[in-house]
């Protein structure tokens, strides 16, 4: 029996490079044509590790983005970007000077009253609420843009896309995946209308926190009612910052008969970001899928200069701390509290902070202005890590199963760390509170207290045992979805129904009317029955 190279070298050369051209192109023919539609910021940190991997697979992939774009580049090898005059993004200075001022206001209800710091939270709600109004104002304005531009819309529908995939904290990309009648897949924790489990999943509020409440599954009456009437106050809340921006546009291009919230509801797959590692046990749909920790990867060697202060640890080991890419330094005072606590401590600090530096910094804190994250996690020197909760960050550390000290800023991440709290694995500190010897308190009940090592690396063992990688699973269900044109067959017959009859109003109403009649009935009857029984007989006596 002849070898294949035997074989191989009786072959010509021009039929092999024929042969190897042919795999080529059938390869590339087999992949996807996928537009997707991402939030810009934190959220296409996500989304670019999903077009990574699908490029990889031999999947085209197209971008739509704004021209005032901030994160998502214009240029990349990855994919092929469209880019719409437009101001969908976030622009730079405009973001950080919001998050600086939202701080500003934060710290200011440092020390003081009760009603103080309830006028502190309503003030940081009004920032956050205009903020995001005038972010979907500007999405609108560019779903407009698109959609009056015939030329740009027509090479949407020449593309002929397979999949259109979007984040739908923003209402685009849901709306140009109606408009081309495209499917489509979410790549999701947050949407327009909140947390999304509570738009297509089952949500009793006796046991599921509503966001933002830093409740637990676990709640006495009196959180009950604060979570009641937080569900109320913010699906209230989100539904007047995007409504008036999105409503006018499906009435115009979809017609007034459509209803505006089925937009937020019609994706084929929902890839959600989180996993019930993190979350609290609740209902679930078919065709959510779990992706929690599809960013994480093992941790890779750290640069040299770095590798060599972590190893002069010694047995004391490593804290380490960033609070993201959006909040680079910190007000001085806070600063100079953060420095003075980690100077007091044994272990070796890596900081990354760009500022001004501190007065009293200590000899073992190096500040630096990026470090690899998921790279030092991974380290085994690493004993703690100081976050402000980020969704990334969160997902990283229970991957990695390193304790946390989380000083929560903005958003949903004091609501990520009270679960990483609930399960036993971080001490938070209120940021408008912090100073040194709280500070130190809260780094070294997480550096000596054992149970939060063990408990982190229980979730982490929890979160890698699993059958197929986050990663891996994501890519499949886009793909699944191309193979097949779609997943209708997973979405519930809920998401078409009005509150009215999901809630089978009218069934108990209906029933509730029969009972009355049939109740009506038998009292007439019986009355009627007692009339000629009774009142005849009297009668007949007489």
């Amino acid at each position: 029996m002849r070898s294949l190279r035997e074989v191989s070298m009786k072959v010509p050369q021009s039929s092999l490079i024929t042969f190897a051209l042919l795999l080529i192109q059938l390869s590339s023919s087999s992949g996807g044509k996928i537009l997707v539609f991402p939030l810009d910021g934190s959220h296409w940190v996500n989304m670019k590790v999903l077009i990574q991997e699908l490029h990889a697979q031999g999947h085209e992939v197209t971008v739509v983005r704004a021209s005032d774009s901030w994160y998502v580049s214009e240029k990349s090898p990855l994919y092929t970007s469209v880019t719409v005059p437009s101001p969908g993004g976030f622009e730079e200075n405009y973001f950080k000077a919001f998050l600086s001022r939202q701080l500003e206001i934060r710290l200011q209800g440092k020390h003081t009253s009760f009603w103080s710091k309830i006028w502190t939270h309503i003030q940081i709600e009004q920032l956050v609420v205009n903020q995001m109004s005038q972010l979907h104002k500007g999405m609108s304005e560019m779903i407009i843009q698109m959609f009056e531009d015939e030329n740009l819309m027509q090479s949407f529908h020449e593309a002929k896309y397979d999949v259109v995939l979007t984040d739908p904290g923003i209402g685009g990309g849901a709306m140009l995946a109606r408009r081309l009648k495209v499917p489509l897949v979410f790549n999701v924790r947050w949407t327009i209308q909140g947390e999304a489990h509570f738009l297509i999943a089952p949500s009793p509020l006796s046991y599921i926190p509503f966001t933002a409440t830093e409740l637990t599954d676990k709640m006495t009456f009196p959180q009950r009612i604060k979570n009641v009437l937080s569900y109320i106050f913010g699906m209230y809340t989100m539904s007047y910052i995007t409504e008036p921006h999105y409503k006018p546009v499906v009435k115009k291009y979809f017609g007034p008969s459509v209803d505006y919230s089925t937009f937020f509801l019609d994706a084929d797959i929902w890839l959600m970001r989180n996993d019930f590692v993190f979350e609290f046990p609740r209902p679930t749909m078919p065709n959510i899928v779990y992706i929690a920790g599809f960013q994480c990867k093992p941790p890779k060697p750290l640069p040299v200069d770095l590798e060599e202060f972590v190893q002069s640890s010694g047995d004391h080991g490593v804290i380490m701390m960033t609070l993201g890419t959006l909040v680079e330094n910190l007000p001085q005072d806070v600063a100079e509290e953060i420095a003075a606590a980690f100077a007091q401590l044994p272990q070796k600090v890596v900081w990354r902070y760009i500022g001004q530096k501190p007065a009293n910094l200590g000899n073992n804190t190096l500040l630096v202005n990026w470090l690899p994250q998921n790279d030092l996690l991974g380290h085994p020197k690493t004993r703690v890590f100081v976050t402000h909760g980020g969704t990334n960050g969160v997902q990283e550390t229970i991957y990695h199963g390193v304790p946390v000290v989380g000083l929560p800023l903005f958003f949903d991440q004091a609501d990520n760390l009270s679960r990483i709290k609930a399960k036993g694995g971080a001490v938070i500190v209120d940021i408008a509170e912090l100073e040194r010897h709280m500070f130190a308190d809260a780094l070294m009940t997480a550096l000596y207290n054992s149970s939060y090592r063990e408990n982190m690396q229980k979730l982490s063992r929890l979160h890698r045992d699993q059958p197929l990688k986050p990663l891996d699973q994501a890519v499949f269900w886009i793909e699944y979805v191309i193979r097949h044109k779609g997943a209708r067959y997973l979405q519930t017959q809920s998401n078409k129904m009005s509150w009215f009859v999901y809630n089978s109003v009218d069934v108990l109403a209906a029933l509730l009317a029969v009972a009355l009649l049939v109740t009506f009935t038998c009292i007439s009857i019986v009355r009627l029955l007692w009339r000629f029984v009774f009142v005849g007989t009297k009668v007949k006596h007489e």
